[in-house]
Parts: C-alpha cells; structure tokens; sequence
C-alpha cells in the first residue's frame, strides 16, 4: 500500500529519526568546485547573471569574514567570488561597515550590492539558523550551500524566518544546488524557504532541495504585490511542506522536471493574475498540488506533461479551487528561453542524483542521466590537517633572510617562525587578530605575499589588510591564506594585518616575492 499523503515529519515520532538524518555527519559537504554557469531559466534573461566572474576569489569561514569581503572591494559592484567554507551561525557573523556594504548581525546581509558569487567549497558550507538576505541587489550567484532551520519567533531568529530571502528592486539571482530546510511550521517559529518580494524579477533556483517546513516560499508578499515575476523553478525537489511551493502573486513563473512529494496541504498556488506554466514534472503522495487557494482573485496555468502519483484532490468550495482532479491549462505562457526537458517519469531518479549541496554539482544532460561540469580547479582547497601550500610564484622568497615585527605573538611562538622557510614551525598573535611585518634595510620592490596556514589550523584566518607600512597605504584587502598580488611597490616594512578570524590563527610562512 502506498503512504498517504499529508505527514507532518515535525509533529510525529519520525522527528528524531529526521534529526539524525540531517546531522552534522549528514550535512557534510564533499568538495565542490567554485560556481559553474551559465545561469540557466529567467536568471539567463534581462542581460544574464554571471554573479561574481571576473574578480577577486576569496575564502571566508564566518559571516564576519562573509561581509568583510563585501565590505572591502573597491565599490558595491565590485565582482568578487566569495568561497565558503564551514559552519555559518549567530556567534561568528557581526555587522560590518565600508563604504562598498551595508551588513548586519544576524542575518546574511547582500543588501544594494551587485556582481557577487557565494559557493560552498571544500567539506561544506552550512548557514544554521541563519538567512540569507538580498535586497537592492543585482546579478547574485549563491550555489552549493545549506541553509537550515531559521525562525522568525523564538532564539535565535533571523531574516524574518526566512532561509533566503529577496526584496525591494532585485534582480538577476541565481540558486542553484542549494538545501533549504526547516524543521516545522509557523507555530514553530518558520516562515518561507525561498521567498521573493517587492519587485523581485528574473530569478532561477535550479537543482535545490526545500523540505520539512510549512511554506516552501512566496512570489509576492500580499494581492496587491504583483511586480515579481519571470522566475524559473526547475530540478528541484519538494518534500514533506505544507504549502506554497510556490504561492504566486502576479508575474509569470516557468515550473519544470520538479519532484514534489508529500505537501501537505496544498502546492503550486496561482493567484492574483499569476501564470504559471507547469511542466514535466512528478506529483507524488500529495494533495491539491496545483490550484488557487485562499483567495477570490485567481491565477491562471498551462499544464503538460505532468505525472499525478497518488495525488488526491478536495471538492472546490469558495475560495478554494483545486486544479484537479485532471488539471487542464487555463492560459498560455510564451518562455524566452532555450531549454530541455527531461521525460516526467524520470524525474524522481535524475532529481535524487542532482538535487542539493554535496551533489558535485551534477546535472541532468537532458535525457535522464546525471552528468558533472567540466571543473573549475579549486586552488585553495587543502586536505584536512594539512598546511596551507599554494604554489609559490616564479622568483626568490624575499622574506628569507629578512627581519619580522608584529603586534603581538602568542605563547612559544615567534616573528621569526614565519619567515624562516619552516613550514613545522609558525607564528600566532596573542588574541584573535594582528599583526606581523616582513621588514629589510632598505627599499625593496615587492608585489605578491604568499600567506602559508601551518598545520592543523587552516581556514582560520578571515579578514586580512597588506599595508605599506613606509606610508600607511593599503595595498590590498581580502579574506583567507593564499597568494594575495597587488601592484609593485617598493617600501622597506609591510604589513599582513588579520581583522578577523575564526580561531586564533597560525602563520607558517609569510612570503614575498618581487
């Protein structure tokens, strides 16, 4: 006999199963490569979405560390790459300010920025009770990321219980290979998973994963808001929610090759004037998956290809008008896009194998199979425990047989520890940030620091500045070890100041080169 549709994993006995399954061992991330395009859907449209391509790669273990590299490029539109490594949560993301950002504590803060990627690379990036919110924004990529159980009510909350959420003039966002999960409904203090608002247009969430929550998400917060639209929803899976998957006010909304099982109540609700085209995908063990609901002004549809497994369908009453029992189109829906559609019966297996963080970022190639992108080498991923080595650039290492100062050092270490061509050994600040300088006795030409993270402590270091120490000029910011180049320049002192961390970090070689 099949499951019956409308369980609540959140108000059963299976809670604690669930939470096992969803534990750290679980929500561990192979590692990925850096974000991979072309955006597919509407996020294609409207002059494309590339996110950060073109610019600095940075590494980042905190939100701190997440706004600090947004807060340091040399303008809002500055691109940048920002990579993401680790746990992400209240106690490591402050609010950070600069003239290029406009963050907050508590919350992912991509407000009035443009031409930013955040991947998760390396064992995973996990946002845990902790969301992520665009707002005045454009051309954003956020890919291979969790995002788990953020509440509006109870502690702590954030972005108003959503787990990512846009508003307010956005435009051009991609999602992709992300997992949005909750772990109840609004009277546990959840709101939406992906929700879009407030004139928000020409978005994609491909490949993702929303679950266990009741709203899966939102286009469009009220009747009168209609100015959302032109979103893509496609591979992706939908399971064990209440509702809104989406909830569509207004716009146009292109849903293909989805796996919805399990919603509880109700799923895709057209209203307000909203079209939908619904396409290809697999309904399974859910009721009224299609329909307007809870309101007298209606939205329209354009059904075909679509699978109905054990999918059960109410009487309409009011203003509650399922599509069903065999949904037929009550519009048409022109799509600007090229795309391939997968065969709907094949949508459970192809969206198990793609969906998700931790996925390799595979793809269906259109015919069923899952295949991987070509990679984009990943420099800065190291295996666990080892020391930082990225490779060294053409040249001698200038910091060898120089002298070193800081601002402070910690316990048994020393300056001269960076600089002594030993990775085994290492320098330490006496706190979280600091200091150390390479100095010589007389001007000396340098344009590439290689920062080298000693054993056992990578991934620590988060903000970084490089200031010429002879005039106090900032050469380069940043986050994370690596090679850090800027133009050559000739000083006799330069800094490597660490803004801020996410343990006290350890330096193992401090290089220079000409």
């Amino acid at each position: 006999m099949r499951r019956p549709p409308a369980r609540r994993l959140w108000a059963t006995g299976a809670t604690m199963a669930l939470a096992a399954t969803i534990g750290l061992g679980a929500l561990a991330i192979p590692s990925a490569q850096a974000a991979t395009g072309p955006a597919t859907g509407y996020a294609a449209s409207n002059g494309g979405t590339t996110g950060g391509a073109g610019g600095q790669t940075v590494r980042a273990t905190t939100g701190t560390a997440i706004h600090a590299a947004l807060c340091n490029r040399a303008s809002s539109s500055t691109p940048i790459i920002i990579e993401v490594q680790g746990t992400i949560n209240h106690g490591n993301t402050t609010k950070v300010s600069g003239p290029s950002c406009n963050t907050a504590a508590g919350v992912i803060e991509l407000k009035q920025i443009s031409n930013v990627t955040l991947v998760g690379v390396g064992s995973g990036a996990v946002f845990d009770q902790l969301g992520i919110h665009i707002r005045e924004s454009s051309n954003i990529i956020i890919q291979n990321v969790t995002v788990k159980n953020v509440k509006k009510s109870g502690s702590p909350i954030s972005n108003g219980g959503d787990a990512i959420s846009m508003e307010s003039d956005v435009r051009n966002v991609w999602v992709d290979h992300a997992t949005l999960e909750a772990s109840g409904g609004e009277s546990e203090g959840y709101d939406g998973l992906f929700d879009m608002k407030a004139n928000t247009q020409y978005v994609t969430l491909s490949y993702s994963i929303l679950r266990n929550s009741g709203r899966g998400g939102l286009i469009g917060s009220s009747e009168s808001d209609r100015s959302n639209g032109f979103v893509t929803f496609h591979h992706n899976l939908y399971e064990n929610l209440d509702s809104r998957t989406p909830l569509l006010r207004g716009g146009i909304a292109h849903m293909y090759n989805n796996h919805y099982v399990d919603l509880n109540e109700s799923g895709i609700n057209s209203r307000a004037g909203a079209k939908a085209k619904v396409e290809n995908n697999y309904f399974e063990d859910s009721k009224d998956v299609l329909g307007t609901f809870y309101t007298s002004e209606a939205g329209t549809w354009q059904v075909a290809g679509n699978v109905f497994d054990n999918v059960t369908w109410s009487s309409r009453s009011g203003d509650y008008n399922p599509a069903g029992p065999n949904p037929t189109s009550t519009t048409t829906v022109s799509i600007p896009y090229s795309y391939t559609l997968d065969g709907a019966s094949c949508v459970p297996s192809i969206v198990r194998a793609t969906a998700g963080a931790g996925t390799g970022l595979k793809v269906s190639d259109g015919s069923c199979s899952p295949t991987t992108p070509n990679p984009t080498p990943d420099p800065t991923d190291e295996p666990t425990g080892e020391p930082s080595t990225p490779p060294a650039p053409g040249g001698t290492n200038l910091s060898l047989g120089a002298g070193a100062d800081g601002s402070g050092k910690g316990g048994g270490t020393s300056y001269g520890d960076a600089i002594d061509g030993d990775l085994s050994t290492y320098w330490s600040p006496s706190s979280s940030t600091g200091r150390i300088s390479v100095k010589w006795s007389s001007a000396t030409t340098v344009s590439t620091l290689v920062v080298r993270e000693a054993t056992g402590a990578t991934g620590r270091i988060g903000a970084w500045r490089v200031v010429n120490n002879d005039t106090g000029a900032v050469l380069k910011t940043g986050t994370g070890a690596g090679t850090i180049s800027f133009p050559s320049t000739s000083l006799k002192k330069i800094n490597f100041e660490i803004t801020s961390s996410s343990a006290t970090p350890r330096i193992a070689e401090l290089e220079t080169y000409k």
